[in-house]
């Protein structure tokens, strides 16, 4: 049987197939998908329910002229099986290799680069404006998953659409589910319009004309079908109060279907938006049946889906079993996700304290304002996101959270590097643009026990606290029956010494620790420090160190610009000491994916970087040690 995939070198070699071999290319694409995602860990269930729609808009469109635009873009595999990266797939999400997700430097295929949700009708809506104002014909075809329309981004461009083009093709990939079944009203009305039997009796009928015939029947069906959703659902379907055409609901795996409805949107000269039903995982039973654990996840066993155990807990897991033991003990302890339950563990503490646990969606702006408003009535919301994601909400925890002064409680899951989903995902900013907030407190735990004295600490502080931790797992450290409160701005020593302080902040304690048993070696006596606050710094402990050594080094998982060490240094300033620093963290560049280890070791953040790095100062030191003998 010939490898139909294997001549498919970009989009061209698509639009020679045959129905038959475009359904069996479709087969092949998902073997290939479960296959190779097992070996690299990544999007599995989102990529198989797109591939009969993937296929079918590069069959009628024509990247690169046409421009297609994938919201998050994680289900984004089967275009870059389709766009000649076909035989880099195994590299996906490993170091040096293909990106989890659209990048523009990638391929000319990859129109528009991103990785969170809500961003692709925006980022159409820019596209087919430019277009329109040179003079362009080219389709700008925007696929979003029905979880991205609970994104307040999706709702800002839909109101804008239909008054500023008059051609834009949006796809509603349907699938009821983000990582966890989606909420609320939006996630209710697709539902609605999914299961209305006479909805669906009406699109059954025109799906058989549709392939049937095609041509000027497409067009009667089509507008037949819009004329009668709009009596079904009542008085003007939500999509047609925003100016746009609705078609749908269509089956999303019906390859004759699809091709032939996108050929009649092709030519409408309005915008459009076709709502196609698709299954989440199709084609790989595990994933079908864990749609949440298969929405993401690491290298699995192709055959039956099983993944490793990893055994230690996690980060997430530690914050998830914290977090319920302070609601079993403080009935005004609430927990808030923004359509994150599993990735930040909220799954677990949801069981015990289900009336505790609010889901709203992807909607991190609208989850920090529903924060400061149960906040107001006495209420101590831990506002679970990642910190990748709470850069979404800057204006919120300043202006509604911060300058109230109200006690919410952000737990920045993925603070620091999150390895293989690269730079979208990478948590590296939040100390920079939290602290100089007023009123916020920034907590950084050394370890998985830390980590519950700071949600303690927390719950007890009176203002807005933010807690970062590392993605995966810690060093280990068991979790004490009781937490106990920790002095808010106290930094621990962990070893005295009197030539050289290091501040390990969170994770690099470890590689601050080495670091001190290699100067020690040398014949230098160093301190290690555990700053645990980001903000506010311990200026004591600054000024006794910054005194007695003749070198301060910090180690930070963050950027340098503006980030812990900036603030230890700027303390020296205020301080006017005189000691010189070393400031060990990520550059000032976008870190691309890969291995977290690798990463660190290229970009300097160990400890025989820091040594290097203080080889300079420590020869000085010497040096003075000489002359004064």
């Amino acid at each position: 049987m010939s490898n139909i995939l294997d001549r498919i070198d970009s989009p061209v070699d698509v639009k020679k197939l045959s129905m038959t071999e475009l359904e069996a290319l479709a087969e092949e694409i998902r073997e290939r998908l479960i296959v190779g995602v097992s070996k690299t860990g990544g999007h599995i269930g989102p990529n198989l329910g797109v591939v009969e729609l993937t296929l079918a808009m590069h069959y009628v469109f024509d990247t690169p002229k046409d421009s297609f635009i994938f919201d998050v873009s994680h289900q984004a595999y089967v275009h870059k099986l389709l766009t000649g990266r076909r035989e880099l797939f195994h590299t996906i999400r490993q170091p040096g290799g293909l990106n989890g997700f659209m990048l523009r430097t990638e391929s000319v295929h990859d129109s528009y680069g991103a990785g969170h949700a809500g961003t692709a009708l925006s980022a159409a809506l820019g596209m087919a404006v430019a277009r329109d104002m040179s003079g362009g014909n080219e389709n700008i075809v925007a696929l979003a998953g029905d979880a991205a329309f609970t994104n307040g981004i999706s709702f800002e461009a839909l109101n804008n659409i239909a008054a500023q083009t008059k051609r834009l093709i949006i796809v509603l990939n349907d699938n009821a589910w983000s990582i966890d079944k989606n909420v609320g009203a939006i996630a209710e009305y697709f539902h609605k319009i999914v299961t209305n039997p006479t909805m669906s009796s009406l699109h059954d009928r025109a799906a058989d004309l549709l392939e049937k015939y095609g041509g000027k029947t497409v067009r009667h069906v089509a507008r037949k079908a819009e004329e009668a959703a709009k009596g079904l659902i009542g008085p003007g379907m939500l999509f047609e109060e925003f100016g746009l055409s609705y078609y749908g609901p269509v089956d999303g795996h019906n390859l004759p279907l699809l091709i032939e409805t996108f050929k009649f949107l092709k030519t409408q000269n309005k915008p459009v938006i076709l709502h196609a039903i698709t299954q989440k995982g199709k084609g790989f039973q595990p994933a079908l049946e864990k749609q949440k654990k298969f929405h993401g996840l690491g290298p699995y066993d192709a055959e039956t889906g099983e993944t490793k155990s990893a055994g230690q807990k996690t980060y997430s897991e530690i914050f998830a079993e914290s977090l319920t033991r302070l609601a079993n003990g403080n009935d005004k302890v609430v927990a808030i996700t923004a359509a994150m339950p599993n990735g930040t563990a909220l799954d677990l503490f949801r069981p015990h304290h289900p009336n505790r646990y609010f889901d709203v969606g992807i909607a991190e702006e609208h989850a920090v304002i529903f924060a400061a408003g149960m906040a107001t009535k006495g209420y101590k919301p831990f506002c679970a996101i990642y910190s990748t994601f709470l850069q979404r909400a800057f204006d919120q925890i300043v202006h509604d959270v911060c300058l109230q002064n109200l006690p919410v409680v952000f737990c920045m899951d993925r603070g620091g590097l999150s390895g293989d989903d690269g730079p979208t995902h990478h948590g590296l900013f939040d100390i920079s643009y939290l602290r100089g907030v007023p009123n916020l407190i920034h907590m950084v735990p050394k370890d998985e026990d830390e980590l519950s004295d700071m949600m303690y600490t927390a719950m007890l502080h009176e203002g807005p606290s933010a807690i970062r931790y590392p993605r995966g797992t810690g060093p280990g450290t068991p979790v004490k029956d009781k937490p106990v409160e920790i002095a808010i701005g106290k930094a621990e020593v962990i070893q005295d010494g009197a030539d050289i302080a290091i501040f390990g902040l969170g994770a690099m304690l470890p590689d601050a620790l080495r670091l001190a048993e290699m100067l020690t070696a040398e014949g230098f006596s160093a301190a290690v420090i555990n700053p645990r606050f980001a903000k506010p710094i311990d200026r004591e402990c600054v000024a006794e160190y910054g005194s007695k050594c003749g070198l301060v080094i910090s180690l930070e998982d963050h950027v340098l610009a503006g980030g812990f060490g900036s603030a230890v240094l700027e303390t020296i300033n205020e301080l006017e000491l005189s000691v010189p620093m070393v400031r060990i963290g990520w550059p000032d560049a976008f870190i691309e994916h890969g291995k977290v280890e690798a990463l660190r070791a290229k970009y300097g953040l160990t400890a025989e970087a820091a040594l290097a790095k203080a080889r300079p100062y420590l020869v000085a030191m010497e040096n003075k040690r000489m002359a004064l003998r």
